[in-house]
């Protein structure tokens, strides 16, 4: 069936306006994750400095309702704006495959674009709680930057995918592993932040930039559990994702494995995020070990992304790049 050419560029000003509106939620969530320490001064100092509270004491009147800290304001403008650009992310996969009358998951591009799409919701329901919402700048920096990428180096237009590919699998194999992979970056984000809070404890935090810096931060416990719980949801959905991908091997190649660069490296993936749920059960190994295991885990999963799809030539070069 030919291309929807009016639905695909939908589809590009969809993601355009998502990626914008992104934009203008971390600017606030910087700003909100600046003010923190802001407002807890200016609260200090009005307590400290002895000055009387005004009231309203007369006959009829009622105290006005204290107004909300500057952070917390932020903070609910850059998660509406979250939401809202979420809703139009979804729209450009949706559109993209109304366009091209199949499942969206053809190219790097689409694959990013579903990624990305599945962190920022993942974020959005695990870092609603307050506590929690001075994390969502860090988990919003990579989705922007993977964003930028897909739309700068990794677009490809909107376009039947290879022969190798009209199957009814990719829906399946592609879409696990993307949301899969989409949750897997909010535990790698968590961790390195946990690396860096254990550093700095909450309370004890040292008085330099660092310090200053991670005292905005949740506690090393609520990082360490965040990572722990999307891994665990994320964990079995990979793992799923590979092996239905050695039966679509099977029915294309004639074999469930054959040891391909981008199966080998998707393998040593799952097998460094078992090692760290492993380890994160182990007494000895649940703290920094553990962590650093999980990152290990994310940045292969990147250079199975980037570096084996773009420079390794195998059978899953569907990347859609010259």
């Amino acid at each position: 069936m030919p291309i929807n050419e009016t639905l695909s560029q939908y589809s590009d000003w969809s993601f355009e306006s998502s990626f914008t509106i992104y934009v203008l939620a971390f600017i606030l969530l910087i700003a909100q994750y600046a003010s923190v320490k802001a407002s807890a001064v200016h609260s200090k100092e009005l307590v400290g400095s002895g000055a009387p509270i005004a009231t309203a004491t007369g006959p009829g009147r009622i105290a006005d309702a204290p107004k909300r800290p500057l952070s917390e304001r932020l903070a609910g403008m850059g998660y509406a704006l979250l939401i809202l650009a979420l809703v139009l992310h979804v729209a450009a996969v949706v559109l993209r495959g109304f366009a091209t009358h199949r499942f969206p998951l053809g190219n790097m591009y689409e694959f990013v674009t579903m990624a990305t799409a599945a962190a920022t919701l993942t974020s959005i329901v695990l870092l609603r709680k307050r506590a929690m919402r001075p994390m969502l700048v860090f988990v919003l920096a990579p989705i922007i930057i993977l964003m930028f990428l897909a739309a700068t180096k990794l677009y490809a237009d909107a376009a039947p995918v290879v022969p190798a590919l009209r199957s009814y699998w990719l829906p399946i194999h592609v879409t696990i592993v993307s949301v899969g992979s989409g949750i897997l970056l909010v535990s790698g984000v968590a961790s390195l932040l946990f690396l860096l809070r254990i550093k700095q404890p909450a309370g004890e935090e040292k008085s330099t930039a660092l310090g200053r810096f991670a005292a905005k931060l949740p506690d090393a416990q609520s990082l360490d559990r965040l990572a722990y719980k999307t891994t665990i949801i994320a964990f079995p959905l990979f793992g799923a994702g590979v092996i239905l991908g050695a039966i679509w091997a099977e029915a294309a190649w004639g074999r469930f494995w054959g040891w391909d660069p981008k199966e080998t490296m998707s393998f040593i993936t799952w097998v460094i995020y078992a090692a760290y749920l492993h380890a994160r059960a182990t007494s000895g190994w649940r703290n920094t070990r553990a962590a650093w295991i999980n990152v290990g885990g994310f940045v292969t999963m990147l250079f199975n992304l980037f570096i084996i799809n773009m420079v390794v030539s195998g059978l899953h070069s569907y990347a859609g790049l010259n």
